[in-house]
Order: structure tokens, then sequence, then C-alpha cells
């Protein structure tokens, strides 16, 4: 039994092999020039990154840091597409803090570091251990560490004044139901320290509090600055991030990304855009300056995620680095501010650049299907205008689809991504509807689960 999702079930066009990688090719960096004598220019800057990720979200971070700097890697794994970009290396237990701050001494002992920088959420705080240890410039950890733990971050927000949500941290189910009664429901579920949405659920009312607890609590389990589970009031309106670069303690708001979400009880990031002149960066600037004051964040690139409710910004939470789903490459598209290099730049105690040179528009569509089961055909089967900035896929036939209401999540579930170009945030939203429509998706439902996902 098949399903197509996302575009016409009769549409056709090229295979997925072909298509592959038809939006990702890249001219090599080169690393050096040589003067008119044939003899190497000095060495640039060395900046040591920590975690570089997923080539599918990350790879352009890494490519637009080498721009400027010459890299060195601490990395889980042996290097493969990152290897264009970088002059050296080392592998490390990521998840092991005295591995990690080892293999970065490491490295600083054969390279003379300018700074040390992430873009991993996991990886912030031994990145800022690290970086305190070499005497490089970064936010201390500490702060780091209050920013991966919602329920501190929620504290700071209160005493400072911050406009947030109500929440309380609970241990089992009882205080769970306990908590929700008193903050009313619709509630939220949400593990203290994790990210990605993943474990957090709307509960409606106190039928659908345990199941949702215990979902919560299994990922709150893997948390290292926390373990415990928030129950928090839902706040109802809009979601938005802003995407802000701190350095020295002085913040700019740089863009307003506007998100939709999926249906509850999940709360799956479905597309963002961004819009250079968006109205509402003024009006959520205060609060987001506001929200990094309180949490300390002295330098570096911050995402935070907000809602509109009642058309006044309310905080959900702030992360201390570069945002996911390309939207520091929304951003770029959009102002010309380069918020990869505005990070490794503050890591490296430089003044970042943050002069817009833009004034249009992008948008990205995340790609899921309607169903979980086996992926047996992609194609895409529309026009190639340059408005099409990017289409990629990050699965192939044959690979296992797992949707959030099957217990999956955003690595599980999505098959890709596409990235559309306009003069306002409206036309780029509709120009990525247009190209996702002509993406079509082929699933038997007979070797996974189904899903009542929209």
């Amino acid at each position: 039994m098949t399903i197509a999702a996302l575009g016409s079930h009769g549409a056709t066009g090229r295979t997925i092999s072909e298509q592959f990688h038809a939006f990702d090719a890249r001219n090599p960096h080169v690393y050096r020039s040589l003067d008119t004598e044939n003899s190497l220019l000095p060495a640039r800057p060395v900046v040591l990154v920590v975690a570089p990720g997923d080539e599918n979200y990350r790879g352009y971070c890494l490519e637009q840091v080498a721009d400027a700097y010459d890299i060195v890697l601490l990395t889980g794994t042996e290097p493969s597409w990152e290897k264009p970009h970088i002059t050296d290396h080392a592998v490390v237990d990521l998840s092991n803090p005295a591995a990690l701050l080892a293999g970065g001494r490491a490295l600083a002992a054969r390279h003379d570091l300018a700074g040390v920088m992430t873009w991993d959420e996991w990886s912030v705080v031994p990145t800022a251990r690290l970086a305190r240890q070499l005497g490089s410039s970064t936010t201390a950890p500490e702060v780091m560490q209050g920013c991966r733990n919602k329920a501190t971050a929620r504290s700071l927000f209160a005493r400072h004044g911050v406009p947030s949500a109500a929440s309380v941290s609970v241990r089992t189910r009882q205080e769970a139901e306990a908590a929700a009664e008193r903050i009313g429901y619709p509630v939220v579920l949400k593990p203290a320290s994790h990210a990605g949405a993943i474990g957090v659920l709307r509960v409606d009312d106190r039928a659908q509090l345990t199941a949702a607890y215990r979902a919560a609590e299994r990922t709150a389990g893997q948390g290292t600055e926390s373990t415990s589970v928030l129950v928090e009031e839902f706040l109802d309106g809009p979601e938005i991030s802003v995407e802000c670069v701190t350095y020295r303690g002085g913040t700019t708001v740089v863009a307003v990304n506007r998100k939709t979400i999926s249906p509850p009880p999940h709360f799956e990031q479905l597309a963002h855009s961004v819009d250079a002149d968006d109205p509402l960066r003024e009006t959520v600037a205060p609060a987001a300056r506001a929200a990094i004051n309180a949490l300390g964040i002295t330098d570096g690139v911050s995402h935070i995620e907000m809602r509109l409710v009642d058309g006044r910004p309310r905080l959900i939470e702030v992360n201390a680095r570069l945002a996911g789903d390309m939207i520091g490459h929304l951003v770029r598209l959009a102002t010309g501010i380069d918020l990869v290099r505005a990070a490794a730049d503050i890591a490296c105690d430089r003044a970042p650049d943050l002069t817009p040179t833009r004034s249009s528009a992008a948008a990205i569509r995340l790609l899921y299907p309607d169903t979980s089961g086996t992926l047996t055909h992609l194609t895409y089967d529309g026009p190639r205008p340059t408005w099409l900035d990017r289409l990629h896929y990050q699965c192939r036939p044959g690979d296992q689809l797992l949707l959030p209401a099957d217990g999956g999540n955003l690595y599980t579930g999505r098959i890709g991504y596409l990235i559309t170009t306009a003069t306002t945030g409206q036309q780029a939203r509709a120009r990525a509807d247009q190209a996702a429509r002509a993406v079509t998706a082929v699933l038997d439902r007979t070797s996974g689960p189904r899903s009542a996902a929209a």
C-alpha cells in the first residue's frame, strides 16, 4: 500500500538520485592565496569549532567560517564532508566533558588559536569551559548552563521582569497533575534540558497528561543540565524567533523569523521566513534584549523563541547559539548579514560587521510526508526559478520515516527542505508552498505504523 505526499500523485520528474545534489553544489573552498611571486600569504586566524553537526543543516556554517578563518575541528567522528573546510582535527567523545577539554587542549598545543566556538546545542556549556581554559572570549559557562536549563531561565526571567510563561518543575506524574491544575489547562509539558521540541507536548485536559508526562520524562532523562520535567502555561499566539548578536554586553537585534508550527499536541517546526523589513522587529527587540540581559549573555549569537500573546511578546526560551533549520542562511539571504561569521568573529574577540547589505526576504519549508512508512519514491516536478535557492533531500528510497505522532521526531520524520527568496516574507512563503506542491513522496505504510498526522 502506498501514499503520495506533499504533491500530485501523478507528478513525474527526475529521480531522487538525479536531483539529490541539484541545488547543493558548491565550489571547493580555497584556503590560501598565492601572490604575484607565487609565495603563500600569511596564515589567517585559526578558530576551533566544536561539534560541526550534520551537513544537511550545518554545512553552510562551516563553509562560511572557512571564508575568513582556518578551522581546526573537535568532532565525535572522523571528518568526511568537513575535510575541504578544515586544516586539522581531533576525534573525541563529545559527550564526555573531560575528553572534550583534553581534545581541545591538544589542538591548542598544535595551533595558535584565535577563538573557540560551537553551534551545537549540546556542546555550548563544555565549549564555554574550554574557551575559558584557553583564555578565549566567551560567555561564562555558568550562564550557558542557565540557558540550557529552562527552569533556571524561567526563574531569571521572573526575577528581571521579562514576560514569560508560568512554569513549575516536577519530578512525578502526580506533581505534574497538581501543577497543571494550578496553572490551568491547556498546559505544555517539556524536558527542562533538551532541544528541537523533542518531548514537548500540549495537554488539554487531565486525561492526556499521563502519556504526555511519560514522553517528556523519557526525553528529560537524557538531559545533562537537568533531568526534570516542566509544566508550563500554554502561550496562545503566533510563534516567532528573534536572531540576536551580543558583543561585549551590547546586543543587536538582527532579524525576526516567523514560524509555522504543526497542530497540537506536537510543536514540530514546519516552516520559517525572514523579512528584512519585518515591522515586528521593533516590537520584540526590547523583550529580546531583556532576556539576554537577564540570563547574563555577554558574547555570541542567540536564537530567542517567543510567542505573541495579544500582540505582546512572551518568552519561550533562549538558545545561546546559532539557530538551526537553516535560519542563519535565511537571515543572510534577506539582510546580507552573516550570523555565522559574526559568531566566529565574536569568539575571536573581534567586533562583528552587522551592516545590512540587502533588503529582501527568504523562507524555508521543511518537508514531511503525511504518514510514517518506507519511502519508495521521491521526485520534484516543478520549475527551477532563480528564487528557488535550495531543494535538499536528507533521505532516499528505502529509508524508514517515523513521524512524531507515531513516536518519532524531527530527525526521523523529515524528508528534507526547500528554500525560496522574494521581496517580501509573504511572497517567499507563497513561493515555498508552490514549490512544495511539486514534491511527490510515495511511502509504503505496510512496513511502518500508520500516522494520524496531516
